[in-house]
């Protein structure tokens, strides 16, 4: 009996992608299918060469890639520009320059974008690119953290005012950094964390009780996160200010619970959630690693 050529042509074709996924497999990938397609990837890129990084971009049925490694370059991204798909994409340790960034304009559908640790030490790094996702008009979450860009980095995202929800810690900016968040009309959630000091150097902290003066001007917030610093409740005017203000989170904050108290008390119709830190926690954190 002979396969009519649409059937065995159907088939031949679900045979190749089973055996690109497999290829993509033995790459160390983690892949999810739906609807017999590949949707999702998850995979470490230390080893990948200019090849393997063309196999992954072959897949250009991906909504969602998480992908780490020194060797995502300007060069390599710029093999991943196929993925026209992408809505969601998390990296860690990418190598990118700032001219770089403008490979993010081929991910047009892209709404969720999270940076972690790139280019970090990095000389050829210092931030300004990430004005290239001002083009990304559907983006509307980023996270931007552990990196040693600092204010200039902070002055560029200032510029994507598309976004509704952006979160950062462990950066290099300073107070005079904070600043650029007022630009973010449109924001609705935002999770702020501390510095990281510099190495054998004092560095000034980013994020302290005066930083709620920027934060108390994003009037279109809706949840607040706030990170490793030591409050009390004199920030509670600046909260007051928060219109739209339903959740507010402490967390490996140095506050107390009368304070916190206190906090609830002034905003009735926000849920506020605090776990008290330890003394052993104050010291490893606080002190020891972030220098307050």
């Amino acid at each position: 009996m002979k396969l009519v050529p649409v059937f065995a042509a159907l088939l031949c074709s679900i045979r190749l992608c089973a055996a690109d996924v497999a290829a993509l497999q033995r790459l160390g990938a983690k892949v999810t299918e739906t609807g017999g397609v590949v949707t999702q990837v998850q995979v470490k890129c230390d080893a990948f060469t200019a090849d393997d990084f063309r196999t992954l971009g072959s897949f250009t049925t991906i909504k969602n890639l998480s992908i780490s490694g020194k060797t995502i370059t300007d060069e390599t991204l710029g093999l991943l520009t196929g993925l026209k798909e992408l809505e969601m994409l998390s990296t860690d340790g990418i190598q990118l320059t700032d001219a770089g960034y403008k490979h993010f304009a081929a991910f047009q559908k892209l709404k969720s974008l999270a940076f972690f640790h790139p280019a970090f030490r990095s000389k050829e790094f210092t931030g300004s690119g990430l004005v290239e996702l001002k083009a990304l008009t559907k983006l509307e979450r980023l996270t931007f953290a552990g990196s040693t860009a600092g204010d200039v980095a902070m002055e560029a995202i200032g510029q994507l005012t598309q976004l509704k929800e952006f979160r950062t810690w462990h950066t290099a900016q300073t107070q005079a950094g904070n600043a650029a968040l007022v630009k973010l009309t449109n924001l609705t959630a935002l999770r702020l964390g501390q510095r990281l000091p510099e190495w054998g150097k004092d560095t000034p902290v980013s994020f302290d009780e005066t930083t709620m003066e920027v934060v108390g001007k994003l009037k279109t917030l809706e949840s607040l996160e706030l990170t490793e610093a030591r409050l009390s409740a004199k920030i509670i005017p600046q909260l007051k200010g928060l219109p739209k203000l339903k959740r507010l989170k402490f967390e490996m904050v140095d506050i107390s619970a009368a304070d916190v108290e206190a906090v609830k008390a002034a905003l009735p119709k926000c849920k506020v959630e605090w776990k008290e830190m330890s003394a052993e926690e104050k010291e490893a954190m606080l002190v020891k690693k972030l220098r307050l």
